[in-house]
């Protein structure tokens, strides 16, 4: 068997992705995601003048000695446009390897540990109340875990807030948006609202908190203490982890559960983080971290650690991307919960699936490969729509982490 064709299916169906397709000579055609929120044309370009050329010909079994291919084979190793291209790839040959076999992709993988798929909704609004009141929308569909994020009294434009109800996409404009941050209101609110939402809805729901890196250590230290009382499942991206040591300062001062990756690529990104046991959950997910092949090997280093994974899940992942990542859950043994934020009725229409929701899971399909599948002509109905991801800054003026 040979690979044939492969191109690149950029669309924009409610928000931006980008997908590979690759065919074979034997008819078989598997797709891959390849979106990088914000920088999805430089994603698109490295795999249509690097990665397309060097594919034609050879024989997409051979996963492993491919994805070596991709990664030794580049002098410029790593990043995130690099890995994300790899990672298309990567999914869309064990999309065809799965669709060689019959079988779907898990069942390639090893086998089921687990019959569903624990999954987190997304609750967001303007103050404390309108949140609190999302949680309950969230907590009604059926889901056990929500991440809860709310706009901060003095605060304009705070992360998390949403502009749908089921949904939190960030990337709103042609050129960055700016927004201003401020850290000691946001320490101030943030376990008052926590308290709330347990008051409200006592200790059945599981919740948890996106930080979005805007803390330095010794502030993340503080807000995981005094989120302690109410028993979060996770505070997710407390500081950013370019300094992975970072994270020794807030493990000594909270026991609330932390977890991070997922702006990580590679396996060395959380290499301390988990050596160190300085996390609970490693974020990474399968578009930006490399593919399947290259997220088991940090989910089974994770393993050994007792670390479990939690995987990335936003609307700039498309259901490509979902699909893989759910048979790589319904596999992984130390699985802990997947991030899902559904996507819009163009984005479903145009990637049609076999997984679904029920009862605050999601369940994989059995169809051959990931389950999903691309309408190209639909796609080309949604053209490009440039969109970037908002920046942050002080009150006076410095740059911030966004």
């Amino acid at each position: 068997m040979k690979i044939t064709a492969a191109r690149v299916v950029v669309c924009s169906p409610g928000r931006n992705f980008v997908t590979l397709v690759i065919e074979t000579d034997q008819g078989l055609t598997g797709i891959g995601d390849a979106t990088l929120n914000g920088r999805e044309l430089a994603v698109a370009s490295y795999l249509t003048e690097h990665v397309i050329p060097t594919l034609i010909g050879r024989d997409p079994q051979q996963v492993e000695d491919i994805w070596q291919y991709l990664y030794r084979g580049a002098y410029w190793r790593r990043g995130p446009v690099t890995m994300s291209a790899i990672a298309a790839v990567d999914t869309a040959l064990w999309d065809i390897k799965g669709k060689i076999a019959g079988l779907p992709l898990y069942q390639l993988l090893g086998g089921k540990s687990r019959e569903r798929v624990l999954v987190y909704g997304h609750a967001n609004g303007r103050g404390l109340e309108e949140t609190v009141d999302a949680v309950g929308k969230y907590i009604d569909e059926g889901y056990k875990a929500i991440r809860a994020q709310s706009g901060i009294p003095g605060i304009d434009k705070a992360y998390g807030v949403g502009r749908g109800d089921t949904y939190y996409e960030p990337a709103d404009a042609s050129l960055p948006t700016e927004t201003v941050w401020d850290t000691p209101r946001y320490l101030a609110f943030a376990p008052q609202l926590f308290a709330k939402l347990r008051d409200t809805y006592g200790e059945g729901p599981e919740l948890l908190h996106d930080v979005h890196h805007r803390l330095t250590p010794n502030e993340a230290a503080q807000l995981g203490r005094a989120l302690e009382p109410h028993r979060l499942f996770w505070m997710e991206d407390a500081t950013p982890a370019e300094n992975q040591e970072a994270f020794r300062h807030i493990r000594r001062h909270t026991t609330t559960p932390l977890a991070v990756g997922e702006v990580f690529n590679t396996i060395w990104d959380c290499k301390q983080l988990i050596e160190e046991q300085l996390i609970d959950y490693i974020r990474c997910t399968v578009v930006h971290a490399g593919g399947i092949t290259h997220l088991r090997r940090i989910a089974d280093f994770a393993a050994l650690y007792q670390i479990r994974t939690g995987s990335h899940g936003a609307t700039d992942l498309s259901p490509a991307c979902m699909g893989a990542a759910l048979h790589f859950d319904t596999w992984v043994p130390n699985f802990g919960i997947q991030e899902y934020m559904r996507h819009s009725e163009e984005t479903d229409a145009v990637f049609p699936h076999d997984y679904r929701f029920e009862d605050g899971h999601l369940i994989c399909g059995e169809t051959p490969g990931h389950g999903v599948t691309i309408d190209e002509a639909l796609a080309a109905k949604y053209p490009y729509d440039p969109r970037q991801l908002p920046v942050a800054r002080l009150h006076d003026g410095t740059m911030w982490n966004w």
